[in-house]
């Protein structure tokens, strides 16, 4: 049985890792800690995998500085010239960057007293960066004795985060600019199969991707494409003609209608 009480202020720290890592941010305290926290989760990691790519993240950090994880975030989640890593929950499942996910949250978010900062929080309330922030909050909220977030922190887990959160670390760890990303992947895929123990739920089956057949592009002149479209409004008219006439047996009845 698992002492989810003992645990928390472990998941407090990973969340709050994550929640650094992930959110979009210009705020210059942005990465404050996360060495002495990288540090604690190198002593206690959830198992070896994430272990070695805690410590990868932490050379990194410390042979090029925050810098380099600004400028690989940036590549990853901003750069218009090249595939980015999409962030939100409602894209994942319905393929919208707004969408029945968000209002989901904004549900959750509604029934507790943590509010976004909007002005220095740019992304939508489903962003993985804001889940993140959020359960650490959360967290945080019920280790200083607020049991009545357990409920909200459980339905946000396996009702949002379960639900899409390995695609999206699947992209992360894939995508062509993912150094230090990677790792950070790594570790996000182990904190998440410990966070599903402990709410006791399993990995949703993987969904079945929709493939949209684009249709063949025909080339055609400028003379072909007049002359189609005279046909086509000469059948048209043709189409109006025939709904509209009057059979000649019924002209020739000789009988008197009345008025209508």
């Amino acid at each position: 049985m698992i002492n989810q009480e003992k645990l928390n202020p472990a998941r407090s720290l990973y969340y709050g890792f994550f929640s650094k890592m992930l959110i979009f941010s210009e705020l210059e305290d942005r990465f404050d800690g996360l060495k002495e926290a990288l540090e604690v989760m190198i002593k206690n990691p959830l198992d070896e995998n994430s272990k070695e790519a805690l410590k990868e993240i932490l050379e990194i950090l410390e042979i090029g500085g925050t810098e380099t994880l600004v400028q690989e975030y940036d590549e990853i989640f901003h750069n218009p010239e090249s595939a980015v890593v999409r962030t939100t929950a409602s894209f994942y499942d319905e393929g919208v960057e707004s969408g029945k996910k968000r209002v989901e949250v904004k549900n959750f978010l509604g029934k507790t007293k943590i509010r976004r900062d909007e002005k220095n929080f740019k992304e939508s309330e489903d962003s993985v960066g804001f889940l993140v922030t959020f359960m650490h909050e959360l967290i945080e909220l019920i280790i200083k004795g607020e049991k009545s977030y357990e409920t909200v922190q459980h339905c946000l887990f396996t009702e949002v985060i379960n639900e899409f959160i390995n695609e999206y670390i699947e992209a992360l760890y894939e995508h062509d600019k993912s150094n230090v990303y990677k790792s950070v992947a790594v570790v996000f895929n182990a904190f998440i199969e410990f966070e599903r123990l402990y709410f006791d739920v399993s990995r949703p089956a993987p969904k079945e991707k929709i493939v949209r057949k684009e249709e063949p592009c025909e080339f055609i002149s400028d003379e072909e494409a007049e002359r189609r479209k005279r046909n086509r409004e000469a059948k048209a008219a043709d189409a109006v003609v025939k709904a509209c006439s009057i059979p000649e047996e019924d002209l020739a009845t000789g009988e008197e209608e009345g008025d209508l």
